[in-house]
């Protein structure tokens, strides 16, 4: 018997679309439970949904039970198609507006984590702007890695990101932002703290366990932490601020970020005239990105925060 290799029907319906919403929802929540306050449907009516979705494609979407939820490899792949479809669903309404004047639909941000407190407050002071003319205007916000933010841009999973510039890729326009500061910091509970701290020399200081980062670096940055003794490892600044005040790791932060802790004398720079480097942040938009109102609005708000 020849195999059925069309799983969906020719047409996809609201109610498909409805389907791989809940999908969406219940992976990004981690399991049902936590996508019933999303959703507000009950647990057995959202297992239904899903069951249906496993019937309709043939296969097995995602383990639940009392070992707990994880997805499978297919349903991975299931994911990251929805968000592609879903996305152009969304682009298909942005674009319907854009013949109108009137801001309606959505805006998808990727951010880099530990932003918001840059003195400058260019991303918030535009999204201000941006729901003044356009109050129906829905805003998400994804805290990301840079470099899940740059393929989300490229796949069209978001209009537009705000990442480190370590590297410019050619399928992204880029807006320059930001330019970050950041610096050595001991904590208070720290050896290093008490001592004096404007001169501290390579053999010391690699005495000392230290927290890096293991995201993408520019040469500058990886050419300071190769003077650290690395023993631990982040995906983010918080994490770092997290090991750093354990008193037994020293680390790089951002000013900015660890103003707070320095304010109340938690926190220490170590050599700060030497061991410091800068980080320049842009916003990302695709090249091929179709017209998108919103975005557009976004964009010109932006730009006028510059001043």
């Amino acid at each position: 018997m020849k195999k059925n290799n069309n799983l969906l029907p020719r047409q996809l319906g609201d109610a498909h679309i409805r389907l791989l919403r809940i999908y969406k929802v219940v992976i990004e929540s981690g399991g049902f439970s936590a996508a019933e306050v999303e959703l507000n449907i009950s647990r057995p009516a959202i297992s239904l949904a899903i069951t249906e979705l496993e019937s309709l494609l043939s296969m097995k979407l995602c383990h639940r039970g009392r070992s707990g939820f994880s997805i499978t490899e297919h349903g991975e792949q299931v994911y990251q198609s929805a968000l592609q479809l879903l996305g152009s669903l969304e682009n298909f309404r942005a674009e319907m507006n854009a013949i109108k004047t009137d801001l309606v639909g959505e805006l998808n941000i990727g951010i880099t984590d530990n932003l918001v407190t840059i003195e400058q407050m260019r991303i918030t002071r535009a999204l201000s702007a941006l729901k003044h003319r356009g109050p129906e205007v829905f805003i998400n916000i994804r805290m990301m890695p840079p470099n899940d933010i740059e393929s989300a841009i490229l796949n069209g999973q978001l209009h537009i990101g705000v990442v480190p510039e370590f590297r410019t890729l050619p399928g992204l326009n880029y807006l320059p932002l930001y330019k970050e500061q950041s610096l050595l910091y001991c904590s208070e509970k720290h050896p290093l703290f008490k001592q004096d701290l404007h001169k501290i020399s390579d053999s010391s200081l690699i005495q000392y366990d230290a927290v890096v980062p293991n995201y993408p670096q520019s040469v500058e940055i990886k050419q300071q932490q190769k003077k650290l003794h690395a023993t631990a490892t982040s995906t983010d600044r918080e994490g770092i601020a997290f090991l750093i005040l354990t008193g037994r790791f020293i680390g790089f932060l951002p000013t900015h970020f660890a103003q707070s802790w320095v304010g109340r004398d938690k926190l220490r720079a170590i050599e700060a005239h030497k061991r410091t480097f800068n980080t320049n942040f842009s916003a990302i938009i695709s090249k091929g990105a179709r017209s998108h109102l919103i975005l557009e609005a976004y964009l010109e708000e932006l730009a006028k925060t510059s001043k």
